[in-house]
């Protein structure tokens, strides 16, 4: 089973009464990026602002090329609580992991260990795997016009 070609992963909590500054002290880290639900968010246009619809947190691992779930799962977990009632006291705002899976051939593939497993499952953290494609980039790129 042939290795994904890179990986992304985000844990993230999500609700209208998620306070950030509370998840980040219960944690025990600071988020690569959290709002409250009300907040004036600013995008990547120039004078493009929208109103948060819930607040969120957010806490990303580094990309990993080739892929390497495991350690993006650790290098996350590892900074943060491991006080199993302090992650319960968090099931309110969906705990999930993000993980985003790009494919570089037409048969890659992805394992984790019971380790891994355990973790996110006594943690109420649910795994959620995006698979993209290698043919999918491809077909988005322009084809040529076929020689007569």
């Amino acid at each position: 089973m042939a290795a994904f070609d890179h990986s992304l992963v985000t844990l993230r909590f999500f609700g209208d009464d998620l306070n950030p500054a509370a998840i980040t002290a219960l944690l025990g880290a600071s988020p690569t990026a959290a709002h409250h639900k009300g907040q004036q968010l600013t995008g990547n246009q120039p004078g493009a602002v929208r109103t948060a619809r819930t607040g969120n947190w957010r806490l990303s691992a580094l990309r990993r090329e080739p892929e390497d779930l495991e350690a993006q799962i650790f290098e996350i977990l590892d900074q943060l609580t491991g006080d199993l009632a302090a992650w319960k006291s968090l099931a309110p705002f969906r705990p999930n992991l993000f993980c985003g899976l790009f494919m570089g051939s037409g048969n890659d593939g992805v394992s984790l260990s019971p380790r891994a497993m355990l973790a996110l499952g006594q943690r109420g953290i649910e795994l959620g795997l995006d698979i993209y494609d290698a043919v999918e980039e491809e077909s988005a790129a322009p084809r040529a016009a076929p020689i007569s």
